[in-house]
């Protein structure tokens, strides 16, 4: 069974968000009862599957919220570690090597304060930016 949202909800398919909610699904869902041909009716079957298809989904959608949080809390604990250590990064198209002096969360991103040989310190280096951990 094909369900267009453009009817169902009354706004074009494109200007909608990928992410649907529960409410979002039941409006389609009794849209498509109230529309539905008397003549020809659609299988309960078919409404319990979609049903636990839009579960699934939204049970995925949770899972990739809770891996990109997780993700981050595991970026920000190996952060600790580079504490003192000495490393190489890049930054504007340069390698520099100093030590990690410091460290900071910014949005929930570590950035790193590093304090190169001749004693100048370097704020908000990102992990993303370190070539060479010693």
């Amino acid at each position: 069974m094909t369900i267009s949202t453009a009817t169902a909800v009354g706004t074009p398919q494109a200007a909608q968000s990928s992410n649907i909610g529960i409410e979002d699904f039941l409006k389609i869902l009794t849209s498509q009862l109230n529309n539905q041909d008397p003549l020809k009716p659609v299988d309960n079957q078919e409404f319990v599957a979609q049903i636990a298809q839009f579960a699934t989904l939204e049970q995925s959608r949770q899972l990739n919220v809770k891996i990109d949080s997780l993700l981050t809390v595991q970026a920000s604990t190996q952060s600790i570690g580079l504490l003192g250590k000495s490393v190489d990064f890049t930054q504007s198209g340069q390698t520099l090597s100093g030590k990690v002096t410091g460290l900071a969360l910014a949005s929930g991103q570590p950035m790193l304060s590093i304090t190169t040989a001749s004693g100048s310190v370097t704020d908000n280096v990102s992990l993303s930016q370190l070539v060479n951990i010693r």
